[in-house]
């Protein structure tokens, strides 16, 4: 029936309730080949040019960016996709190896999308009774992963950040404004970061000249120290993928009255993993663990961590506002989610990881872990043995260091930026023994010897320029 004349149009479909599958999906078709086409226009891991190009693209598929009329659904999607596509540095790509960035699994979007559709929001049960039950099902099943303790349990957060961030501040609640971070100089940055954040005294960095953290070292920090301590180390540094000595460090935080939080953002799904799950000997001591699947587990961002031993160590997260969780609603029965994170608002992130789990199984992870961790091996055994190329270590997890032998430092970190503006190649760069190096962080499991050889062939051409 055609509505009379000057009747306003209907508000635009809403992506849930009982017609929002129909209003998505040819949206969908809309999208996949917005993506499709994009791909096939960057033709590589990026697009070429730099940042100006790019902005130029960005700046022309925009125009206004809040046109009086708009241009409907399918255009939007269409041109907006295509052009992020198109100007994407896609971790799907063999030669995208740069940052601790996964290409997600297709199942774990197609379920981010579900998550998006019904968008609940995890801070009050009314808004989000299913999720609300994955979210505590899931969470305290992965924290048994690493505990094996009464009430093992975790929160979910937007990764490493914040989940070292709610470790210290959880360590400061135990122990008061005065306790001391102690973290070797290989800890990511968020650790010194989020003690200044929560105004605790500035931190005490141990040197870690062999990239690890020593435990002479540690021992001769925590002789000095005064007042409660917390130890933080790390399962897989950002720059060279190196584990700490885990069990020798906890036995020295027990000998020295010390708590210990292990930072294991990348390296903690290793646990999962029977050829590689000795790596984190001693895990289990920590009081706190940072986990991140955005990383070695293939989820979309955001996908973080943080476990602990028992549940009631979370406790001084607990937080009340009548509107979320009236004291009378709670003791009725209605679950109280405010004290699960510090945020109010935030997505299910738990639904991806919860399918991910059911799709693949343990089995399923540990297979694409371990077949991640060969590519980085087999990768550098190649520059090992090329004469063109230094290798720094053999990788611990999937992170390889290396650097042409013919270069400087400023000449090699003139190549890593030569291959971004071409547009062939991601390349990470760090710091190690004094000197820099290219990084290559290899996560995408499809990754193939082919692939590895096609990334030496192309290096070795850029070299010799």
């Amino acid at each position: 029936m055609t509505p009379p004349p000057g009747t306003p149009p209907p508000p635009p479909p809403l992506a849930g309730g009982h017609g929002g599958a129909d209003a998505l999906r040819p949206l969908l078709d809309t999208v996949l080949d917005a993506l499709r086409s994009g791909a096939a226009e960057r033709d590589g891991p990026l697009p070429a040019g730099g940042p100006t190009p790019v902005t130029a693209r960005v700046t022309a598929a925009l125009g206004e960016v809040l046109p009086t009329r708009g241009s409907g659904d399918r255009e939007a999607l269409r041109t907006l996709v295509h052009t992020l596509a198109a100007g994407a540095a896609d971790p799907a790509d063999p030669l995208c190896a740069a940052h601790l960035h996964c290409p997600p699994l297709a199942v774990a979007v197609a379920a981010d999308l579900a998550a998006a559709a019904l968008n609940p929001s995890m801070d009050s049960w009314d808004q989000a009774p299913a999720a609300s039950a994955i979210e505590a099902l899931l969470t305290r099943a992965l924290a048994a992963e690493y505990y094996d303790t009464p009430q093992p349990d975790a929160l979910v957060t937007t990764g490493g950040t914040e989940a070292n961030q709610l470790a210290l501040l959880l360590a400061r609640e135990r122990h008061g404004p005065r306790l001391t971070v102690v973290h070797g100089a290989n800890a990511h940055h968020s650790v010194p970061r989020s003690a200044w954040l929560l105004g605790l005294p500035p931190t005490v960095t141990v040197p870690t000249p062999a990239g690890v953290l020593d435990p002479a070292r540690l021992a001769e920090t925590l002789t000095r120290a005064a007042g409660p301590v917390l130890v933080t180390a790390t399962a897989g540094t950002t720059d060279a993928g190196l584990v700490d000595p885990l069990e020798p460090l906890a036995d020295l935080c027990r000998q020295h009255g010390a708590e210990l939080h292990v930072d294991a953002a990348y390296g903690g799904l290793l646990q999962l993993s029977p050829h590689h799950r000795h790596k984190l000997t001693g895990l289990s001591h920590a009081h706190s663990i940072t986990l991140d699947l955005h990383k070695l587990g293939w989820q979309p961002v955001a996908a973080g961590l943080l476990a602990v031993p028992d549940t009631h160590l979370l406790a001084p997260l607990g937080h009340q506002a009548d509107y979320l969780n009236a004291t009378d609603d709670t003791e009725a029965g209605l679950p109280d989610l405010l004290g699960r994170s510090l945020r109010t608002t935030r997505r299910p992130d738990i639904l991806k990881i919860a399918v991910t789990l059911r799709s693949l199984g343990r089995d399923g992870l540990a297979r694409i872990i371990d077949l991640t961790c060969a590519a980085a091996h087999h990768l550098a055994e190649l520059l090992e043995a090329h004469p063109a190329f230094e290798l720094h270590a053999h990788p611990t997890i999937s992170t390889v260091l290396f650097r042409p032998t013919a270069m400087d430092d400023e000449q090699l970190a003139g190549l890593r930026r030569t291959l971004l503006l071409d547009g062939a190649a991601v390349l990470g760069r760090a710091t190690a023994d004094g000197r820099l190096w290219l990084k290559a962080t290899l996560l995408n499991p499809h990754t193939t010897a082919g692939d590895l050889d096609t990334l030496v062939t192309l290096l070795e051409g850029s070299a010799h320029r």
